[in-house]
């Protein structure tokens, strides 16, 4: 398909530009990145890219890359706290394949952002801008005006057809274009960090991902064997105060005691003092757009990353948004449209990802009633609960897209 002679400029390289920027060079789109950074840099370790998100990036001509980077889970074991042996084992690896068409493979985050950087790179119809000191953006009936100043202080001026933020929860496509809400502090706080696989020997499966449950808190650790090592993260509440402060901590402090309990209290010494950690923000804003310049991922609708979407959501936002920006008649509606179809999705995970948050820090006797469910649902009883999620097409065809809620238009007189 043409691009028929459309530019598009998309702020932020990271995975939710730079797979819009694949998607939309496919359909020969002419597309300029600006990133603030001078190379790709994709903060955070671990990454989950379950089957509705691999389905786009293996149409996007990634699928081998991927492999030589990702790895695929046999299961999940959930241990709830203190427990000597998991619960359950939820079924991943080729069960997934099968019910989905795709697998669900975990990786490191900045090994999916450079193999989507190389990627563009292929491409004579994308160019990415490192270094970006500042832009402006102004939208108007023709499409928007964009001037960017250059990393070597060069200027440069163009008109385009659409402008795209993809710059993350701190958005400032979001906060200054479209002058929408800043993010807001969940009260949580995510500690991470990447040890040797031989570290966590004999304490959490090599060839799985480890879900452990604790009281007001939670892990998951997973391999990643093409890097020789294991990806932790710890999720916990903190107040803001102290974890945004003039002297943030430098390891998790959690409010119960380990006593008994050896897979935490293994996994917390062999970190020590090296996590690092990230205050978990999410974004809930109505306005994704306005005129040609619009939002997607995070800068649109960061959430918990309790059902391991965020960059799933950002994924398929790229895969619905590209085709709409060729085939719409203006940038305007096509924005209005990858609204109506996006929005009540995001939505439904954002409130998935929330109750997860909640029922994996239950108390006892609470999470006794929390363990009995998830035993009786079985080792694939997960396949069904998430069917919704796991098995939804990101890729439908443009002509088939519902019109998008029209502008309310006042009589002027």
């Amino acid at each position: 398909m043409s691009g028929n002679g459309r530019t598009v400029y998309i702020a932020g390289a990271g995975i939710a530009g730079l797979t819009l920027a694949l998607a939309l060079a496919k359909f020969g789109a002419t597309v300029v990145v600006l990133e603030r950074n001078t190379h790709i840099q994709e903060v955070g370790a671990g990454l989950q890219i379950s089957p509705n998100a691999r389905h786009v990036l293996d149409r996007l001509g990634v699928d081998r890359a991927l492999h030589a980077v990702a790895f695929e889970p046999r299961g999940i074991d959930v241990y709830p706290f203190g427990a000597r042996s998991p619960l359950v084992t939820l079924d991943l690896g080729g069960v997934m394949l099968d019910r989905f068409g795709a697998p669900y493979a975990v990786m490191h985050r900045a090994d999916l952002a450079e193999l989507l950087h190389k990627a563009c790179k292929r491409f004579a119809n994308i160019d990415i801008l490192f270094g970006v000191r500042a832009y402006d953006v102004v939208s108007h009936a023709r499409g928007v005006s964009v001037t960017v100043d250059e990393a070597d202080g060069k200027s440069r001026s163009a008109r385009a057809f659409a402008f795209i933020g993809a710059d993350g929860v701190r958005s400032r496509t979001r906060t200054d274009m479209l002058m929408g809400p800043q993010p807001v502090y969940t009260g949580r706080v995510a500690w991470r960090i990447t040890l040797g696989q031989s570290d966590l020997a004999g304490v959490v499966a090599q060839d799985k991902t480890s879900l452990l449950w604790g009281p007001g808190f939670h892990a998951v650790t997973y391999p990643l064997p093409h890097r020789k090592q294991m990806n932790v993260a710890l999720f916990m509440k903190a107040r803001e105060a102290d974890v945004l402060g003039e002297n943030p901590p430098r390891a998790p402090k959690l409010p119960w005691s380990l006593g008994g309990n050896r897979r935490f209290a293994d996994i917390v010494a062999a970190a020590g003092d090296d996590w690092g950690y990230w205050p978990l923000f999410t974004v809930d804003t109505d306005k994704w757009s306005e005129g040609g310049i619009g939002l997607i991922g995070d800068a649109a609708h960061a959430m918990v990353p309790f059902q391991a979407q965020g960059a799933a959501m950002a994924i398929e936002d790229a895969a619905v948004l590209a085709p709409l920006l060729m085939t719409d008649v203006d940038a305007e509606t096509a924005l209005r449209r990858y609204q109506a179809i996006r929005q009540p999705r995001v939505q439904q995970v954002q409130k998935f990802s929330q109750s997860n948050g909640t029922a994996f820090h239950l108390e006892w006797p609470f999470s006794l009633a929390r363990d009995a469910v998830v035993k009786a649902q079985g080792p694939l009883g997960h396949l069904k609960r998430l069917a919704w999620l796991y098995g939804y097409d990101p890729s439908p065809d443009p002509a088939s897209i519902p019109s998008a809620p029209q502008r309310e238009v006042r009589d002027a007189t």
